[in-house]
């Protein structure tokens, strides 16, 4: 039997509201992530590891970054027909943008006349896990059905974000019922306190995938994957699940298999850098067998200096990322992205750090992000007292971080 013809969507248009200030000037996916990554390589590292090396991304909100990042770093074998292509909203059926998901994919039709594939694997751009797609798929030819969509359980009381799915009883491979983002979903008969949550992540027959894209086009709806076209092939009963519990990825722990972590929100994207950093991660960035894959070259090493037991540059339960000079400071729970620099009797603690920060001198930073060129002046601090950084016009959330925009300068 030949192999499928597999082309992998990557949706990557998402203007990331609950994420400002981060977004404020770039797309969510291109969002610095774990040092040096991007969020969108972690999908596109699950692709091309489960060896789907024809993608598109498609691109809308404030993109520049994230198309840049793209091109430079997704270089493949041109010989063999291989790419990772950054697609824009392009006007191509009329003179709207990009006006959901669904309508992203209708738009971009004439990609799947091009690449003529058998199955289309669709994921979004911004969740960090690892996944091996190719299992999924296999998953999705033997059901039989036209869309299998991803499911992973949850906290119940999170179910307002996700798409919340309930399995056929008679068929656990089967969706029964399909709830866009609803406000009191039941929970699981076998765990109250859950729901199983739809990841974003769907594999389609391309024929029943065109169809449905082009029917949602010409009706009134909300032209979303998630929101439309899920619940169109719910009601006719052509919708297969797939539990993520048995994607058993290469190189995965017990601890770390099965992460899968929604960094939607400021909090989520703090919370998910602290997984890194245990001793034992929650999601570990050291799988030499499922690796994932950025752009970075040509940096140098960290470097910390100073040894004196007054200035002593050192660095604990962190991520340090190369480029780095830790001099004279001290960094603790963080991760620091290239080219940060820590300077002498400094501390950072609890904190992410983003390209080019400079921390001076006595200076202190607690639970902060700081994004790109954030300047922080010596004795300055940042993150000890959430109201003062309030009344400074930097923005605190719910859990207490606070969040620099870049390019700022924090004062004394």
């Amino acid at each position: 039997m030949a192999k499928p013809r597999v082309l992998a969507i990557v949706l990557a248009g998402g203007e990331g509201k609950r994420l400002m200030p981060l977004t404020a000037e770039r797309a969510k996916p291109a969002v610095p992530f774990g040092g040096i990554y991007r969020l969108v390589d972690f999908a596109l590292s699950n692709i091309v590891n489960s060896d789907y090396l024809r993608v598109v991304v498609l691109t809308q909100y404030k993109s520049h970054s994230l198309d840049t990042h793209i091109s430079k770093t997704w270089r493949m074998s041109t010989l063999l027909g291989n790419y990772v292509a950054p697609v824009p909203a392009q006007q191509r059926v009329g003179k709207n943008w990009f006006l959901g998901s669904a309508d992203a994919i209708y738009q971009s039709l004439n990609i799947l006349d091009d690449e003529k594939p058998d199955y289309v694997v669709i994921c979004g751009a911004d969740n960090i896990y690892r996944m091996d797609f190719s299992l999924m798929v296999e998953a999705h030819i033997d059901s039989g059905f036209p869309l299998t969509v991803a499911g992973i359980r949850q906290p119940r009381s999170l179910a307002h974000q996700f798409g919340v799915i309930q399995a056929s009883k008679d068929n656990p491979a089967k969706i029964e019922q399909f709830l866009e983002k609803p406000a009191n979903a039941e929970g699981l008969a076998d765990s109250p306190d859950e729901v199983l949550a739809s990841m974003g992540n769907y594999v389609m027959d391309a024929a029943a995938l065109r169809e449905a894209v082009i029917q949602d086009a010409e009706a009134d709806t909300g032209h979303d994957m998630g929101g439309d076209i899920v619940p169109h092939f719910v009601e006719q009963g052509l919708a297969g699940l797939y539990d993520f519990t048995f994607n058993d990825v290469p190189g995965s722990t017990d601890r770390d298999r099965n992460y899968w972590r929604d960094v939607g929100t400021l909090d989520a994207y703090f919370d998910s850098h602290q997984d890194l950093i245990s001793v034992t991660p929650i999601f570990n960035l050291y799988n030499e067998q499922w690796p994932l894959y950025t752009g970075y070259t040509g940096l140098p090493p960290a470097k910390f200096v100073y040894g004196h037991r007054e200035r002593l540059g050192h660095a604990l339960d962190s991520i340090i990322s190369p480029g780095v000079i830790i001099s004279g400071g001290e960094v603790v729970g963080s991760v620091l992205s290239p080219h940060v620099r820590v300077n002498s009797w400094s501390s950072v603690r609890d904190s992410v750090c983003l390209d080019h920060v400079n921390v001076g001198r006595n200076a202190t930073v607690v639970r902060c992000i700081l994004d790109k060129n954030v300047q922080v002046e010596e004795g300055a601090e940042i993150g000890l007292d959430v109201e003062y950084d309030r009344a400074r016009g930097f923005h605190v959330t719910d859990n207490g971080i606070t969040v620099v925009p870049k390019g700022m300068r924090v004062t004394r």
